[in-house]
C-alpha cells in the first residue's frame, strides 16, 4: 500500500510539473515567433498569400472552433452576421491569426457569466468584423498605444494574465497588410469592442478560382 501511494504522488508530481515545462515551451516558441514575425513584417520580409476567400466562412469557422474553449472558462461566444457571403482576396492563414488573437484575449480578459459577441456587417464596398467583449476594458490613457508592440494595458507586476505585448501589433501589421483597418472602443469595466475594416478587393470582372 505504501509503495502505491508513493508511486501515485510520484507520478501526480511529474505529471504537473511536465505539463508545467510544456506550456512554458509553447510560450517561449509563441514570443520567438512573435518576434520574428513582427520584424520580418516590418523589414517587409513577409507579405501576404492572398486567395479568394468568402471572409465570413472563415470567422465563422474560427469562432466554432473556440466555442468550447470559451464555456470552459464560462464565457458565452455569439455570433451573427448581415450576410452569409463577403468575397475578398485575403490570406486566410492571416486572418485565423488575427482573429485567433483577438477572441483569445477576449476570453481571457472577460469574466465569468459575460458574453462575447462578434458580428460581420459588409455591404459592396467593405465587410465591418465587430468583436465586442464584456471584461476588464481599457483605460483611456493606453488606447492609443495598444497597437504598439511590447505595449500591455495591465503593466502591474500583480496582473493576471501573461503576455509579451506583440500580439495586438502583429494584428494591425497583418490588417495593414490587407489595406484594412483596426480600432478599438473601451471603457474601464464596462468591456472593450474592437473594430476591423477589410476593403472589397475582389474584382467580378475577372473569373477567380473561389477556394
Amino acid at each position: 500500500f505504501y509503495y502505491f501511494i508513493k508511486t501515485y504522488f510520484f507520478s501526480f508530481n511529474f505529471n504537473k510539473y511536465t505539463s508545467s515545462i510544456k506550456q512554458n515551451s509553447y510560450r517561449l516558441l509563441r514570443l520567438a515567433n512573435n518576434l520574428i514575425d513582427t520584424s520580418r513584417i516590418e523589414s517587409d520580409y513577409i507579405s501576404a498569400n492572398l486567395k479568394v476567400k468568402n471572409i465570413v466562412e472563415i470567422i465563422e469557422n474560427i469562432i466554432a472552433t473556440l466555442v468550447d474553449y470559451a464555456h470552459n472558462n464560462n464565457v458565452d461566444l455569439i455570433f451573427d452576421t448581415n450576410e452569409e457571403e463577403f468575397i475578398t482576396r485575403c490570406d486566410p492563414s492571416m486572418i485565423e491569426r488575427v482573429l485567433l488573437n483577438l477572441l483569445s484575449n477576449a476570453i481571457k480578459f472577460t469574466p465569468e457569466n459575460k458574453n462575447i459577441y462578434v458580428n460581420i456587417c459588409v455591404n459592396d464596398d467593405f465587410a465591418e468584423i465587430d468583436i465586442k467583449d464584456e471584461g476588464i476594458g481599457i483605460a483611456k490613457n493606453d488606447r492609443a498605444a495598444i497597437f504598439e508592440r511590447f505595449v500591455q494595458a495591465d503593466k502591474s507586476l500583480t496582473r493576471e494574465n501573461e503576455g509579451s505585448g506583440i500580439g495586438l501589433s502583429i494584428v494591425k501589421s497583418i490588417i495593414d497588410l490587407h489595406g484594412g483597418y483596426i480600432s478599438v472602443e473601451s471603457e474601464v469595466n464596462e468591456g472593450s469592442t474592437f473594430k476591423i475594416i477589410l476593403p472589397h478587393r475582389y474584382d467580378n470582372n475577372i473569373n477567380y478560382k473561389i477556394y
